[in-house]
């Protein structure tokens, strides 16, 4: 699958469906396979998704959230964003909390969880071994955040990027799709804002485990920073 092709219709569906079929990159290709076939015993009967994992979100949202990559029994398992793993469990909880998700916990694909106003993807749409990608696999990734960030240009008004990884890769895509970023790039922070011509991008630690686990990040943190992005996208 290209990512460089138009789009027919040039519609966000049309990129998700092109997005799952990606394998550009072998040694993802190989890795989420091999786990989509052993698995994990806890999720022994469960059919793995094993594929690229598209975005999440309506295609008119105001609101964008960028991660790192899926994981491996997460969203290499149920097919969608930050879905079925404890990094997860925080994530939407916290959407929740501040009144942008519908439920605060994602299990599975069909769940019924809707968020509002707001779209999750990764700069990596593979689950990574160690959830690790490689700068070569961040870079041929792109062009599909490219491709996504100008389809919501229209309505797109801020964006939080999750964890340094995400930031390095997101800068240059943001340019990309034609956003003004200012030169040097911004050094990542958590808590860090900003302002592109017509939008607020936002620095937060990664939801890791380990950053939750820790306390570096807290529930309290990410709420605190969904809420000031979703007021600099008239969300609130």
């Amino acid at each position: 699958m290209d990512p460089d092709e138009p789009l027919d219709p040039a519609s966000l569906p049309a990129l998700d469906r092109r997005v799952t079929g990606c394998r550009a990159c072998p040694r993802l290709v190989e890795w989420r396979e091999e786990v989509a076939r052993t698995k994990r015993a806890a999720f022994a009967d469960r059919t793995y998704w094993g594929r690229p994992v598209p975005g999440f979100g309506p295609a008119d949202a105001r609101l964008l959230i960028v991660g790192l990559a899926p994981a491996a029994h997460g969203g290499n398992r149920t097919g969608r964003m930050f879905t079925g793993d404890r990094s997860g469990d925080v994530l939407y909880q916290a959407l929740y909390d501040v009144g942008l998700a519908s439920q605060p916990a994602s299990v599975s694909a069909d769940d019924g969880l809707a968020l509002h106003g707001v779209r999750i993807t990764s700069p990596v749409h593979c689950a990574p071994p160690a959830n690790k990608p490689t700068p070569r696999e961040r870079d041929t990734c792109r062009p599909w955040l490219v491709q996504e960030l100008r389809l919501l240009r229209p309505t797109l008004r801020a964006a939080v990027v999750l964890g340094a990884f995400g930031w390095q890769a997101a800068l240059p895509a943001f340019a990309e799709a034609g956003w003004a970023v200012p030169r040097p790039r911004p050094a990542f922070a958590h808590g860090a804002r900003v302002p592109l011509d017509g939008l607020d991008l936002f620095g937060c630690f990664h939801v890791s485990q380990r950053n939750t686990f820790t306390g570096r990040l807290t529930p309290e943190m990410l709420r605190e920073v969904l809420h000031t992005a979703a007021t600099a996208a008239g969300l609130s």
